[in-house]
C-alpha cells in the first residue's frame, strides 16, 4: 500500500498546532470536572480518562472532580429514598448521606482511577472528605421567603490539600469526590461538584478550570447549537443573568467561574462531555470547542 504522505502531514499538523499549548502549560495545574449525563456513556468517559492520561504525559498537572448526581438518585430510589431538592440543591438526610458517600467515593471515584490505571497513567483516589473541610448551608423557599433546611448539605470553607499536592509530586492524577468534613463535627457533608471544583481550582491557583458536562457551553438559545458564545467575559456575567442569556443550572457554574478567576485561576472552559477528546480539542486547537470565561 502507498504511503500516504497528506495523511501523514496532516497528522503533523495538529500536533504542531498544539505544541505552544504544551510549552505553555507544562508544569501547570488543570482542575477537571466531570459530570451530568457526560458520565452516563462508558466509552466517553474511558476517552476522557485517556485525554487526561495525555495532560499528565505532557507535563500537566489534571486534578479531577467527579459528580455522580443521577447515580446517587438511583440508588436512593433502590433504598426506598425520594429524591428532594431545594434551591438545586440535594436535601440530605442522615441516610441520604450514607448512600452519597457511599456512590461517590465507594463506586464511582474508584472506577475513575481504574480507567486512569488501565491507560498506563497514575491515579489517586481521594475521598472528599480528607481533602475539603465544609460547613452546612440552607436552601430557601419557592417564594424565597424563608430559608429551608438542607440537611447534611455544605459548602467548602478550608482545605487539607497533603494527599493531593503528594500525588502530584509524584506525577500522580487525583481523583476527588465532592464529600466536605464539617468542621465542628467531623460528619460528611455533601457538596455540589461544580462548586466543589470551583474552591479546589482556587486554592490550588490551577491555570485551568474545566467543566465538562452535557451541554455544548452557554448558548444564546440553549435549542439552537449554532448560538454558542465562545468567550464570555467575568464582568458581563451578570448581565447575562439578568437578561435570561444565562439561566437555570449554569447561573452557579458561571458565578463559580467568576469567583474562581477572582481568586487566580487562570481560565474557566465550559465544554460538552459527550464529544469524542473535548478535552483536547478545547484546550489544544485555536478554535476551541466549547465556552472560555475569562477576566
Amino acid at each position: 500500500m502507498a504511503f500516504d504522505f497528506q495523511t501523514q502531514t496532516e497528522k503533523a499538523a495538529v500536533l504542531l498546532e498544539a505544541l505552544p499549548y504544551l510549552q505553555k502549560f507544562r508544569g501547570e495545574t488543570f482542575l477537571i470536572k466531570v459530570g451530568g449525563s457526560a458520565m452516563d456513556n462508558r466509552e466517553l468517559v474511558k476517552q476522557l480518562l485517556r485525554d487526561v492520561v495525555f495532560l499528565e504525559v505532557a507535563g500537566i498537572n489534571p486534578v479531577l472532580v467527579h459528580g455522580g448526581g443521577k447515580a446517587i438518585s438511583a440508588a436512593m430510589k433502590e433504598s426506598g429514598l425520594e429524591a428532594t431538592f431545594v434551591s438545586g440543591l440535594r436535601v440530605t438526610t442522615d441516610d441520604a448521606m450514607e448512600i452519597v458517600e457511599k456512590t461517590l467515593s465507594s463506586e464511582i471515584n474508584p472506577g475513575l482511577v481504574e480507567d486512569i490505571l488501565h491507560y498506563g497513567g497514575k491515579a489517586l483516589g481521594v475521598p472528599g472528605n480528607r481533602a475539603f473541610i465544609g460547613e452546612r448551608i440552607t436552601g430557601w423557599s419557592e417564594d424565597e421567603s424563608k430559608e429551608v433546611s438542607l440537611g447534611r448539605v455544605g459548602r467548602v470553607t478550608g482545605f487539607d490539600l497533603t494527599e493531593i499536592q503528594a500525588a502530584l509530586i509524584e506525577n500522580t492524577v487525583p481523583v476527588v469526590s465532592p464529600i466536605a468534613r464539617e468542621k465542628d463535627t467531623g460528619l460528611s457533608l455533601n457538596v455540589n461538584a461544580d462548586l466543589a471544583a470551583s474552591a479546589l481550582a482556587s486554592e490550588l491557583k490551577a491555570a485551568k478550570l474545566v467543566y465538562l458536562s452535557d451541554v455544548l457551553g452557554v448558548m444564546q438559545d440553549p435549542s439552537k447549537p449554532e448560538t454558542l458564545i465562545h468567550s464570555i467575559k467575568a464582568d458581563a456575567v451578570e448581565g447575562m443573568i439578568a437578561d435570561g442569556t444565562i439561566g437555570g443550572g449554569m447561573i452557579p457554574k458561571l458565578r463559580s467561574s467568576v469567583e474562581a478567576l477572582d481568586a487566580g485561576v487562570g481560565k474557566v472552559h465550559m465544554i460538552d462531555g459527550r464529544v469524542s477528546h473535548t478535552l483536547l480539542l478545547e484546550i489544544f486547537t485555536k478554535e476551541g470547542i466549547g465556552t472560555e470565561i475569562v477576566k
